[in-house]
């Protein structure tokens, strides 16, 4: 995979892209990060990437011509050819006005050959980039950054993740929060225990088996797998219904994940109102 950031500020990207999963991908040769300077596709002497909007309003947004220049400058392919899926590359520009971004997304992009991420800045930028420029726009979350830096580092470790070989144990992600359409192995397999079938994870414990006055879950102790998965698959529910009620609709339910719910909805969690 490649995928290129857009930003006029390179120098944020030094610490991000050189830690953990994102740079273990670009070492197995999984996956080729590049950032380009914005500020390279400008013809004035002060590298003007921004100005103020037709019509009046607070503060500056990105002109244009450089976002446009910069990506025929990169060889991405036609935008036509990429919603038509002819290509396997997506340009994102990354606002608040996006659609949400969400592990579904990105397993969506994981796929790609090629992902461009868009950096905004200011008060947004022109909206002939999201028009005819971009084919998609992601927002991170439902509140204003300052940019898109952040925002693509988050989208590029949330993709660097999932590409084939980049996790130590594959099975790995098919156990966390928000994954969706696990098929669940023989209960003599390491993920056994339940995957996330949408649902936030379940809770962990580690050695010492009591710390504090505080002991592991005696389940967990117990060796029996049916009655471990059977307890994670509770608590992944308890956790879900208290944190995220959401995503109860269209996470996979069995007729006992049902009536587990039903149940603890009846009493409440932890004697509180549900």
């Amino acid at each position: 995979m490649k995928a290129d950031i857009v930003t006029i500020f390179p120098d944020f990207f030094r610490g991000p892209l050189d830690y953990g999963i994102t740079r273990r991908a670009q070492e197995m040769g999984l996956a080729k990060i590049e950032v380009h300077d914005l500020r390279g596709f400008t013809h004035d002497r002060h590298r003007t990437v921004d100005d103020r909007p037709f019509g009046g309003g607070e503060g500056m947004v990105l002109k244009p011509e450089p976002l446009f220049e910069c990506l025929e400058s990169m060889g991405v392919a036609a935008r036509v050819d990429r919603l038509a899926g002819r290509v396997k590359q997506s340009v994102v520009l990354l606002s608040a006005q996006g659609q949400r971004f969400s592990q579904k997304v990105a397993a969506g992009l994981a796929l790609l050959d090629r992902v461009v991420l868009l950096c905004g800045r200011y008060e947004g930028v022109d909206e002939r980039v999201a028009d005819f420029l971009a084919d998609r726009e992601i927002s991170i979350g439902d509140y204003v950054l300052s940019g898109g830096e952040i925002a693509a580092a988050v989208i590029v470790e949330a993709m660097m993740r999932l590409l084939p070989g980049a996790l130590g144990n594959e099975a790995s992600a098919q156990q966390e929060s928000f994954t969706v359409d696990v098929k669940a192995k023989s209960l003599n397999g390491a993920d056994s225990t339940c995957g996330s079938n949408g649902l936030l994870d379940y809770p962990h414990y580690t050695r010492p088996a009591e710390f504090r006055g505080l002991a592991v879950p005696q389940a967990l102790m117990s060796g029996n797998h049916e009655e471990i998965r059977k307890w994670r698959r509770q608590r992944a529910l308890e956790k879900t219904l208290r944190n995220r009620p959401d995503l109860l609709k269209g996470a996979a339910l069995s007729e006992e994940d049902q009536q587990y719910l039903a149940g603890i909805r009846r009493v409440g969690i932890e004697g509180q109102e549900i």
